[in-house]
């Protein structure tokens, strides 16, 4: 005579699973406010909300102006060259402005880039409200490609009277993963192209 299996043991394993899964369902929600916690509370990096972050674009006191100042650079392992047009810009707070920055591929073939921002001082982080901008997805740039990347953003007007210059910089890192994904998709472009 067999015996069945016991019940609990399958209900409490089954209970065990549901658990499992809505931990992990909680944990992958939690996980984006808890990096822009550690980031804006531990590094003093503000993340930026984006274009529907809700950001007024009322026009600010034209009594006061705030210099920004603009920085580029290139990671070794990015053979690119990165600058941005305009080393300096007044800018009235509350009003939207665009700056230009210059990219270019100076190797033999497609590579994928993604840009780091950071804004100095620190504190001026969470007044430095970015709209449109080229760090928010990876770029690629085919071998000798170049191009113009805009950045558009707004000085909050609360920022503190005493911040006068703020530094928007960024640095291009290569992004391993991406430009290896179009390794092959150049060389089957090649061989369809060849006669």
């Amino acid at each position: 005579m067999s015996t069945p299996a016991p019940k609990p043991a399958r209900n409490a394993g089954m209970v065990r699973l549901i658990g499992v899964a809505l931990a992990v369902f909680v944990l992958t929600f939690s996980l984006v406010p808890l990096y822009r916690i550690a980031c804006e509370k531990v590094f003093g990096v503000r993340l930026e909300r984006g274009a529907s972050s809700g950001v007024a674009t009322h026009a600010g006191d034209t009594k006061r102006t705030v210099r920004v100042e603009f920085d580029g650079g290139v990671n070794s392992k990015l053979p690119w060259a990165f600058h941005p047009e305009r080393l300096t810009m007044d800018v009235v707070p509350g009003e939207l402005n665009e700056a230009l920055y210059f990219a270019r591929n100076d190797s033999e073939r497609a590579l994928v880039g993604s840009a780091v921002p950071s804004v100095a001082p620190a504190r001026a982080s969470g007044y430095f409200n970015k709209t449109e901008c080229f760090c928010f997805t990876a770029q690629t740039l085919q071998a000798g490609e170049q191009r113009e990347m805009p950045v558009r953003f707004i000085v909050d007007p609360d920022l503190p009277a005493d911040v006068k210059t703020i530094t928007l910089s960024y640095t291009f890192y290569k992004n391993d993963v991406l430009s290896e994904q179009l390794a092959p998709a150049s060389a089957a472009t090649a061989a369809h192209a060849a006669p």
